[in-house]
């Protein structure tokens, strides 16, 4: 910090003011562009302090710091994008109680005979149904579980989805998620594209694999995350009315996709952090192209 002395009384030399409020008289400098600056544009430094100005551009020069795997660690420590997806199947789910024909046009569902009679499904070009189903959830009177199902993702991605956002950062996160609910939904389609389903599961046990991946990597508690995985891989094939291929779909994508994120090679990582979910995007759309191509064949 440097200062200008006092000038003596009945001197002609103006008094200076701060360059950003003229009508501030202050007799502190910048350290770094010696300009005037008044308490309000001061910012500490490491000697004396800076204007705002010079604070900004130095800022432009610190390195953001990164996760463990590479990507870029948040500003904040709230998960957003977890908190996000919670917030957007929450409110989707309020759109379900105001009306059912929420679910009957969004649901996951490869090819059926619609209410008026006409062909509805991925396989008559509504392939957003892939995306979209992975935000519905049972209504309170549908199914085997009713409202604990939409509970139970909830939860689930409350529990471990904050980990997996600080550890991955947010876009491999997203990728991750998103990924594995498709993954859930592609393999329904391959293999019962006759069968309806909704639900956050096939993500969820894509979060689930990953945990478990990237937990071996780093040496942390898995014991917890298999116990719960393999809870729930009984449930799934014990209960009536659950979609295992959605569960596996969703498992084993995101457990591929951890492989790629954990252990791509350090010189290759920003690399194969791109790669590994593009292809995988580029391998379900194959998918489906084929299997619509099969239940088409021959139509008029």
């Amino acid at each position: 910090m440097s200062t200008d002395p006092n000038p003596s009384p009945g001197s002609d030399t103006p008094v200076p003011t701060c360059y950003r409020h003229p009508g501030r008289e202050t007799y502190v400098r910048c350290t770094r562009c010696d300009r005037y600056i008044c308490p309000e544009c001061m910012r500490d430094a490491a000697v004396g302090h800076q204007c705002v100005e010079c604070v900004a551009e130095g800022n432009k020069n610190v390195r953001r710091a990164r996760t463990v795997l590479g990507g870029k660690a948040p500003e904040s420590a709230t998960p957003i994008v977890t908190y996000s997806l919670i917030g957007i199947c929450v409110l989707v789910y309020l759109a379900e109680l105001a009306s059912w024909k929420v679910v009957e046009d969004f649901m996951m569902l490869g090819v059926a005979i619609g209410p008026e009679g006409r062909l509805v499904g991925v396989a008559e070009g509504e392939s957003y149904r892939l995306f979209t189903s992975m935000f519905l959830h049972q209504r309170p009177s549908g199914g085997s579980f009713g409202i604990t199902h939409i509970l139970f993702n909830m939860w689930a991605l409350w529990a471990i989805g904050p980990e997996l956002e600080r550890v991955l950062g947010r876009w491999r996160f997203v990728a991750l998620y998103v990924l594995s609910g498709l993954g859930g939904s592609v393999l329904l389609y391959l293999v019962e594209p006759g069968s309806a389903a909704v639900g956050a599961s096939g993500a969820i046990f894509g979060l689930f694999g990953a945990f478990f991946i990237i937990g071996r990597k780093f040496g942390g508690q898995v014991g917890p995350i298999v116990f719960l995985l393999g809870i729930n891989l009984v449930i799934t094939f014990a209960v009536p009315g659950i979609s295992w291929q959605g569960h596996i779909g969703g498992l084993v994508t995101g457990a591929v996709l951890a492989v790629a994120y954990a252990y791509a090679p350090a010189k290759q990582r920003q690399l194969v952090h791109i790669a590994a979910p593009v292809l995988t995007l580029v391998l379900f759309a194959v998918l489906v192209m084929v299997k619509t191509a099969d239940l088409t064949a021959g139509v008029a």
